[in-house]
């Protein structure tokens, strides 16, 4: 067995990031007993969720030396699932009175931050939080020969208005940076020397700057469907590529006079010209790709234990604890395709239990045999390594194993309902599924539910 933590255990724990999975994590240890120093390097709560004008002077954001932007949020953004599924479990994300709120089923990136910002006051967690401090390294401050039994951890951090520098020994610490930050790029032949600008949708905010531009998007993500509509607005003639097409795709979007769906770029010219894989040829101002983001975790120095390799974080037992270095070193937040806050919320209590020594975790060796039994699984499948952290159906029957760890109850089925009815929808009717539904009877049973949280 791993070494066993001494029932009941107080440790000393660090955060890093003070958005949805920090705040939750930091809630669940302190609830736990432990004592917890939160690091977020901008100036409130909410991490992706902080709108801000500002974007990177690099439009593709791959210069190393330029000044980060956090947020990767649009201003039309609304969020693409229903706020009764979305939020906390102990914390409904209902609606709440005030000038600035947005009551509606899917609202803004604005009310999803106001959300977090009232998490934060009601459970006091931002004394917890030291503002404006970025990360700067975090390595086992002991060589202790493989045996993590007693094992500290060193966090250098920077300040930024007191220029302080802190080196400091925690027991522990939960990586809760996001994963919306490092944008991935696709690879598009001829690109260097077509004189077109090429952007990433981190830097996207609003439709304006396109006026009258023909505009390219590669993916088929949320933010490449929606992005296209805002843009349509503006634009002369917006054209989806995307990878999963089928090489013939050529389809104009219904309800649009300037938007169509291709199949993948097959390649770029220095005339201008866009060529597609399904034969179309087009003169393009800009290509702006949508397509997702990477792990990035400049900070974090385990000599080579952690690695994130074609964007899989690992190894990682649960997608939380590297075996290894486990339970002094985990992760909050990595799947994707998943109903985020809740999700954070179980990984959480199943954390500070471990840590606490109220809740076991398997050998390391058990935990390793895990993990690359799930790895051996995706690869006869044909997964690619880069989908490794993405859920979609399987997170209810993940969220159910960590609840039956913490002795917890496990997804409402109502939850699990209102996402895939939702997601059904979001296909079907991509224009409308926002504020036109059918599934009253789930709302109710929600609102049931919420009863016991919010007399």
């Amino acid at each position: 067995m791993a070494p066993s933590l001494s029932p009941i255990k107080s440790h000393h724990v660090a955060v890093i990031g003070a958005g949805a999975a920090g705040l939750v994590a930091a809630r669940e240890l302190r609830r736990e007993g432990h004592s917890v120093v939160v690091f977020e390097r901008q100036k409130q709560v909410g991490g992706t969720w902080i709108y801000t004008d500002h974007v990177e002077p690099d439009p593709l954001s791959v210069d190393p030396t330029r000044p980060i932007v956090h947020s990767s949020v649009y201003g039309s953004l609304r969020t693409n699932l229903p706020r009764e599924c979305m939020g906390y479990r102990d914390f409904p994300f209902v609606i709440r009175s005030g000038e600035s709120r947005d009551p509606r089923r899917f609202p803004s990136h604005r009310e999803v931050l106001a959300y977090l910002q009232d998490f934060a006051k009601e459970f006091g967690i931002e004394e917890m939080i030291r503002f404006e401090t970025a990360v700067e390294r975090v390595a086992p401050a002991t060589e202790s020969d493989g045996e993590a039994g007693n094992m500290k951890w060193r966090v250098e951090s920077t300040e930024k208005e007191k220029k302080v520098r802190r080196d400091e020994i925690y027991d522990a610490v939960v990586v809760c940076n996001g994963h919306y930050i490092e944008p991935r790029l696709a690879e598009i032949p001829g690109i260097s020397s077509w004189p077109g600008k090429e952007m990433h949708s981190h830097n996207y905010r609003i439709p304006e700057p396109f006026k009258d531009q023909v505009v390219v998007l590669i993916g088929n993500s949320a933010s490449a469907v929606d992005i296209s509509r805002d843009i349509a607005g503006s634009a002369k003639e917006v054209h989806v590529a995307c990878r999963s097409n089928a090489a013939d795709t050529f389809i104009k979007q219904s309800g649009y006079s300037n938007l169509w769906m291709h199949s993948m770029i097959e390649r770029v010219h220095e005339d201008g010209s866009v060529v597609f894989q399904n034969g179309k040829i087009i003169s393009a101002d800009v290509i702006m790709h949508c397509t997702g983001y990477k792990y990035h975790l400049p900070f974090l120095d385990t000599n080579g234990i952690v690695t994130v390799d074609d964007n899989r974080v690992g190894p990682l037992y649960k997608d939380v604890f590297p075996p290894a270095l486990a339970p002094w070193l985990s992760f909050i937040g990595i799947p994707w395709k998943v109903v985020p806050f809740p999700m954070y919320e179980f990984q959480s209590k199943w954390l500070a239990g471990v840590l606490s020594g109220r809740i076991m975790l398997p050998s390391k060796d058990d935990m390793m045999k895990e993990v690359k039994s799930f790895y051996a699984t995706l690869e006869a499948q044909g997964i690619p390594k880069r989908y490794t952290h993405q859920m979609g159906f399987t997170q209810f029957e993940y969220n159910n194993w960590l609840a039956s760890q913490c002795g917890c109850s496990g997804t409402e089925e109502w939850r699990k309902e209102m996402y895939l009815t939702t997601g059904v929808r979001r296909r079907e009717y991509p224009e409308t599924y926002r504020d036109e539904w059918e599934d009253h009877h789930l709302v109710s049973q929600a609102y049931q539910d919420f009863s016991l949280y919010t007399q």
